[in-house]
């Protein structure tokens, strides 16, 4: 490394944020991006590791000590080559991923971590602002074709590395855009969808082609995609999500995180919503139901829409501040986390069970909670249940296949991500269950190499 002894001498830095009263008022991303010369000051604090253990803590393996390297040495075009050798998305997971990486840095065993998410944000932004990230279209096919289902990160990272083995990839989605949770399921606070058109466009120049509007096995039959490609590659993510099904489910006011994410994100790219379906927080009291990124998106969200309060209740108890004894380092710890959206004006609770919706004239009005064995009620003018996904969509698609389940109802495949039906391929959440997106990023990269090994004789 460049300098032994930088991380004697640089304090970790955050990438700060742009101020509350500014930021509630709009949906433009919350972080700032450093200058670059912090951004080379903040590599220096990478050491020379005999063993980087942020190596194990990435599920895509990205080469962090040595592009760290490479920016100190302010050799941002070689940091970029290394950085494109593992992530696809790296202008999304440096802006989203929870930085795994950083809970197994060394340093963080008696210091604080490297900012290794916003060095790679920095990184790759840089490479975008000085024209180093550029369509390089394939020079050679193989005449092999291959469907992908889904254009969520699993399905999209899968897309590109079939593109780049030179197969020819056509990419299928549902819905009028691209990007999946990508685009429906994270706030615009957290990642402008601009993010996600620019690095699509590269990858349409690169020879992908996508097709929106399109259900597979609805509008485009299951025996017309197998007559077609030569391998299909299944991500369309888990999207069943979990319910509360205690009294009062069927009052009006309830709603799917999904769906409240989803529509927020549609009005914020000036798309007109029906008033019989307008979900709006504008005056209410929001209790959002679930402790996760997710449930936080919702606190943000409704911080946004002008909600008059927002709660954030959680089943399980307050995470500790620090490591405890059954959360070692390296393993990534459950700790108690405070978002840019907690930031924003929001009461949180932790260990409320709710037991029963209380409402007025057929709407939600309160919620009936035990909290440290006390009967607790919570004002609700709008419920976000929160509390995550159970297993991939079987109607449809997935029951035409005819593919196996494993014991969580997702999608079985082997190592190679084969699924029960020859030539049909799955990763992302559709086979994991729900996950990060760095895991989605991952597992498309594996399947792509598995497809690839199909398709060419190796399996």
């Amino acid at each position: 490394m460049g300098d032994l002894r930088g991380f004697l001498k640089v304090a970790r830095q955050d990438t700060s944020n742009r101020n509350v009263c500014e930021r509630v008022r709009d949906c433009k991303e919350v972080s700032r991006l450093r200058p670059e010369k912090k951004s080379q000051e903040q590599a220096s604090r990478c050491m020379d590791c005999a063993t980087p253990f942020c190596h194990w803590g990435c599920p895509i393996g990205n080469y962090i000590p040595e592009w760290n390297d490479y920016m100190f040495h302010g050799n941002w075009k070689r940091a970029l080559l290394l950085l494109d050798a593992t992530n696809n998305l790296p202008e999304i997971t440096g802006r989203v991923c929870p930085a795994l990486c950083e809970y197994a840095c060394v340093l963080s065993i008696t210091n604080d971590a490297v900012t290794i998410r916003e060095n790679e944000l920095n990184l790759i932004e840089s490479g975008f602002k000085n024209g180093l990230i550029k369509p390089r279209p394939v020079k050679k096919r193989t005449g092999r074709k291959v469907a992908v289902i889904g254009s969520g990160p699993a399905g999209l990272s899968s897309a590109a590395q079939l593109n780049r083995a030179g197969h020819s990839v056509t990419v299928f989605e549902r819905d009028d855009k691209l990007g999946g949770i990508l685009r429906y399921g994270i706030p615009d606070f957290k990642l402008e969808k601009r993010i996600i058109d620019r690095r699509i466009d590269i990858w349409k120049a690169e020879g992908v082609v996508f097709k929106t509007g399109i259900d597979a096995g609805a509008d485009y039959p299951v025996k017309k995609l197998l007559d077609e490609f030569d391998a299909v590659c299944l991500t369309g993510g888990s999207r069943v999500p979990r319910d509360l099904k205690i009294p009062g489910r069927d009052l009006k006011g309830i709603y799917f995180a999904m769906d409240y994410l989803e529509q927020s994100n549609r009005r914020t790219a000036g798309e007109k919503i029906l008033a019989k379906e307008f979900i709006d927080s504008k005056g209410n009291n929001v209790v959002v139901i679930g402790g996760g990124d997710t449930g936080s998106d919702c606190v943000g969200t409704a911080c946004r829409q002008g909600a008059k309060s927002v709660t954030q209740v959680e089943v399980l108890t307050k995470p500790s501040f620090q490591r405890t004894k059954d959360m070692p380092w390296p393993e990534y710890p459950l700790l108690l986390k405070t978002s840019s959206s907690h930031e924003e004006g929001c009461e949180r609770c932790w260990s409320v069970k709710t037991e029963r919706f209380i409402g007025k004239l057929g709407r939600v009005k309160k919620l009936s909670c035990v909290k440290d064995g006390k009967k607790i009620d919570i004002e609700a003018d709008l419920v976000i249940l929160a509390i995550g996904f159970v297993h991939p969509e079987k109607k449809g698609l997935l029951n035409d296949l005819n593919v196996g389940f494993d014991k969580r109802n997702n999608v079985e495949t082997g190592r190679d991500y084969m699924t029960s039906v020859k030539g049909v391929f799955c990763a992302g959440d559709m086979r994991r269950g729900q996950s990060l997106v760095v895991w989605a990023i991952s597992e498309g990269r594996d399947c792509a190499s598995s497809i690839d090994r199909y398709l060419m004789g190796d399996i």
